[in-house]
């Protein structure tokens, strides 16, 4: 990989041209060029790197199966939203070469030596030879950094290059204090930094006064924390209540870098900040990380991690359709697909939105990947965690609509034959929900023979909504309706090998509660546009909670989003709405939430709702919480003490610092929706407030707060914000770093959010994501949670 090698870069059938790829020598980059002109055309760190997969594991690859061998072909993936790179070598052995050489270096193993910045540091999994100054942080960041500030790559970095990399991370610093730290670095006078030098120089840049001066309040002497006096920081502080020695002697056996230390049983400064640094430490409760709830409920009761038109990777209209979407999907813990079949050429089904120009994929490829996908992926969770969701979740669901399915396809009931299946039930199990021909009670006898026209108002809750709103125009000599769809057919056709699939959860028109609670059965579900979601709320809030009791209600975004944009999920889960579908190929605030309640439990895409929305006769209705049984309204107090190594924001201009401030957001029921801001953080270090937003509680800053030796990249606020939960049970907390603008809209820096019945109280880390929810490490806040009735 070092000495180079030439592979096809494919993008088309008819775009596949040589570049000239190499592994640089920090083993971190990968840069690639056109051998003809030699000029570099791109690079990317092994950072972005998710995973690497063999064969014809694209649409790209899929279509060039016949001209190339699948031995020789593989797909590398980043993370986010970014673009796959589909590659072909010259051989198989050159594949094999790259695809194991990037999976070992995007997935270390346990116990390795790592060469960076000319040390040679031996990891271990228990963390015992693990440095303090490297433990902190990740190692590919700092090896980034050194990489990116090292210009003229002689594996030292001089003072002008040092001035450089405090720019590029977001340090504002006067001339003579950065030659003074650079100084007290250079060990060896010799006028460069190289080694264990620029980690000396990183460590002066990443001290942290505020989490010493926590520290030193429970030290009797100041340089170590006794067995006894962390057991009283974590009674006092972290409110850690059960096992609490047990839990401290585990945390000095996992955190303490000295072995000395930890035959005393004693924690030092050093490994004191490697525990509220690590998951630990963190606001999310790692209890809560793993399956914990029970899974033994009604599908019913569960919210249910949902997608919309899931093939779509861009807009509703002219958009790209792609398996990616399936994959993507699948990974973020989404277990409700959507797959609209419809005639195809040859008579074989195709996946795409009807009556639009998206593009289109082959049904068969649909249910390859969902064969390999739907219940073996792998991926680091976005606290940084590093856990996965699991296949036990429960099954995956398909909304299948339209067309024609081929091939022996038929469904088979649970053992229990029960009307209301359970997640328990439904591990490794693929769930169909859609249009079905007869009765489900028919299905469990035996499938018909008749095949009757399926009319207009079997089509679904979508197709209705287009053609109540039509406003015909013609695109193309084609008459299409004011929100880019096609008119439809009178009539079509639903095979009965695709109504025999549909097996529980047969989708029926929403003809009002009471006409559900007479003549519909748990085993069915209506789909509902978000529009006439809200005004179900609004009017009839508490029928809406008791009819997501016991039967399954799914939302679906307006047609009018042709964009793909997303509605607020939250207004529709306070009314226990399962199937909440979200167009996850749109990043923003709504994804956001998604991703922070479905964080939890193992990831496997079920939460379980409340108990007074399980009850079929509850009074709750989320216009008014006190119709919610259960304790009074309780109080959440959080201080934001400060920011960790906050990244520049995307594009800004050389030498830009931003100026950082927090802003908390609680989203719940409608009394419960608020949010609150810390003052912004200037260049110099100095907190403002913009005079036209609402603040919080006053609240002095302590002296340090007042001027931040770097203040883009390690700020310090020490404000405190407080809010007011009446329904604690659905409320969602939202972390968000914005850079303040005067004169235009502020931009975003990170963000993490998460149930509040997921939140540790104490001195707890949050480590930042990006904006489409993957995690940005080092970058995090630094916070004390107080929670009180």
């Amino acid at each position: 990989m070092q000495q180079g090698t030439l592979m096809r870069k494919v993008k088309s059938k008819s775009w596949k041209k040589q570049r000239y790829f190499k592994l640089q020598d920090d083993c971190m980059t990968i840069w690639y060029h056109s051998k003809r002109t030699g000029k570099t055309e791109s690079a990317f760190s092994i950072s972005d790197v998710e995973t690497v997969r063999e064969g014809h594991q694209s649409e790209v690859l899929q279509s060039l199966a016949e001209e190339f061998p699948p031995e020789r072909c593989f797909t590398i993936v980043f993370y986010g939203r970014r673009g796959n790179l589909d590659l072909i070598a010259g051989s198989a052995e050159e594949a094999q070469c790259w695809v194991q050489g990037l999976r070992q270096l995007i997935e270390p193993c346990p116990s390795m030596c790592i060469a960076i910045l000319g040390l040679t540091i031996c990891i271990s999994a228990g963390h015992r030879s693990f440095p303090l100054t490297l433990a902190l942080v990740s190692l590919t960041w700092i090896r980034d950094w050194f990489q990116k500030a090292d210009k003229n790559k002689d594996g030292r970095m001089n003072f002008k290059e040092v001035q450089h990399l405090l720019k590029m991370m977001n340090v504002d610093m006067n001339e003579d204090h950065a030659l003074r730290l650079f100084q007290d670095a250079d060990r060896s006078e010799s006028g460069t930094l190289e080694g264990e030098e620029f980690v000396l120089f990183y460590k002066a840049l990443t001290q942290r006064e505020e989490v010493l001066s926590l520290f030193q309040e429970f030290s009797e002497d100041g340089k170590k924390l006794t067995l006894l006096e962390l057991v009283d920081f974590l009674r006092q502080e972290q409110l850690e209540d059960e096992g609490t020695e047990e839990l401290a002697m585990e945390l000095i056996d996992k955190y303490e870098p000295s072995e000395t230390a930890r035959a005393r049983h004693v924690l030092s400064a050093d490994g004191f900040l490697m525990y509220l640094c690590s998951p630990e430490g963190s606001i999310f409760n790692p209890q809560h990380r793993v399956l914990w709830q029970d899974m033994n409920q009604p599908l019913c009761h569960y919210f249910i991690s949902s997608s919309h038109n899931t093939y779509l990777i861009e807009d509703q209209i002219r958009g790209q359709s792609s398996i990616e979407g399936y994959i993507r999907a699948l990974k973020r813990g989404c277990r409700c697909l959507e797959v609209d079949c419809w005639d195809g050429p040859n008579g074989e089904p195709m996946v795409y939105h009807g009556h639009t120009f998206t593009s289109k994929i082959p049904f068969r490829e649909v249910v390859s990947t969902l064969g390999k996908y739907a219940f073996k992926v792998r991926h680091p969770s976005p606290g940084a965690e590093g856990c996965g969701w699991p296949s036990m979740g429960g099954g995956t669901w398909l909304q299948l609509a339209h067309g024609v399915v081929m091939g022996p396809w038929r469904g088979s009931t649970l053992q229990s034959a029960s009307l209301s299946p359970i997640p328990q039930e439904l591990k490794h199990k693929i769930l169909l929900k859609g249009k079905k021909i007869g009765r489900l009670e028919d299905t469990l006898d035996g499938p018909g023979d008749e095949v009757p026209d399926v009319s207009d108002d079997d089509n679904g809750a979508e197709a209705e909504e287009e053609r109540r709103r039509a406003k015909v125009v013609l695109v193309d000599d084609v008459p299409i309706t004011q929100h880019g769809f096609a008119l439809q057919k009178d009539k079509e056709t639903l095979a009965q090998a695709l109504s025999d699939c549909v097996i529980y959860c047969k989708n029926v028109s929403f003809q009002g509660f009471q006409e559900a609670r007479s003549h519909s059965r748990p085993s069915e579900i209506s789909s509902l546009s978000e529009g006439k979601a809200r005004k179900l709320i609004r009017d009839t809030g508490n029928e809406f909670v008791r009819h997501n009791a016991w039967q399954l209600t799914r939302i679906y975004p307006s047609g009018m989003r042709t964009d793909s944009s997303n509605y607020s999920p939250q207004e529709m889960w306070n009314v226990g709405c399962q199937i909440v579908a979200l167009n996850f190929q749109t990043a923003g605030t709504e994804m956001d939430l998604c991703d922070g309640l479905f964080s939890q439990n193992g990831r496997c895409g079920y939460v379980l709702k409340p108990p007074f929305m399980r009850d079929e006769e509850t009074l709750f209705n989320p216009s008014d919480p006190s119709s919610r049984e259960g304790p009074g309204p309780i109080t959440l107090t959080i201080q934001v003490i400060s920011g960790q190594q906050l990244p520049k924001v995307a594009n800004s201009k050389d030498g830009a610092i931003i100026d950082p401030f927090v802003r908390v957001e609680i989203h719940g029921v409608p009394v419960d929706q608020a949010h609150q801001e810390t003052k912004y953080i200037e260049n110099n270090g100095e907190p403002h407030s913009d005079p036209a937003v609402p603040r919080h509680l006053p609240c002095p800053p302590s002296p340090s707060s007042i001027h931040s030796p770097f203040p883009g990249f390690n700020p310090r606020w020490d404000e405190t914000l407080q809010f007011q939960l009446h329904v604690p049970e659905l409320a969602l907390v939202r972390f968000v770093v914005e850079d303040y603008d005067k004169t235009s809209r502020n931009d975003f820096v990170g963000q993490f959010t998460l149930a509040f019945a997921n939140i540790k109280p104490g001195y707890r880390h949050i480590h930042l994501l990006s904006k489409d929810g993957t995690s940005i490490p080092p970058s995090s806040l630094f916070v004390h949670i107080r929670i009180t009735e």
